[in-house]
């Protein structure tokens, strides 16, 4: 991997923080129920978050990139992304949210697993921790909705 790689893949992955901080503050508005806006308005803070962790990373590229040259880092399999539609059920937002945060917590932790720098190696972990949070709540709001016996 090059240096202009390592930059269009942290750039990939800061468009996708603000993708899902859209999709989650989309999602937000329209949530009728106060839990669920709140839960969605938490997580559009948390991608923010991440995007100006990643944005440092962009800043202070070194001059030998920390990375094991023989990994891949599955990259493209995040790459399409539906958007979200207004006439989008709850139980399909969340569906949605769950499979995003699943596409980012891969790509975080194909990086941390090929980063040779300890320190970044566990910056890009700690997100793919954040990213699987995520997803395990929108696993548990997707039973939930989808299915109201199991309360």
């Amino acid at each position: 991997m090059n240096h202009m790689q390592y930059k269009q893949i942290l750039e990939d992955a800061i468009q996708g923080e603000i993708d899902s901080r859209k999709f989650y503050q989309d999602a937000a508005g329209r949530m009728q129920n106060e839990f669920l806006k709140d839960l969605f308005t938490r997580f559009a803070r948390e991608e923010k978050n991440h995007e100006k962790i990643l944005k440092g990373f962009v800043e202070a590229i070194p001059e030998t990139l920390p990375f094991d040259e023989n990994r891949d880092y599955r990259v493209a399999a995040t790459v399409d992304r539906p958007e979200v539609s207004d006439s989008m059920r709850p139980a399909d937002a969340f569906a949605l949210a769950m499979k995003k945060e699943q596409e980012a917590m891969d790509q975080y932790n194909a990086l941390a697993e090929g980063c040779i720098d300890p320190e970044q190696a566990q910056m890009f972990g700690s997100l793919a921790a954040m990213e699987r949070e995520h997803k395990f709540k929108m696993e548990q709001a997707f039973v939930d909705i989808g299915y109201p016996e199991v309360w």
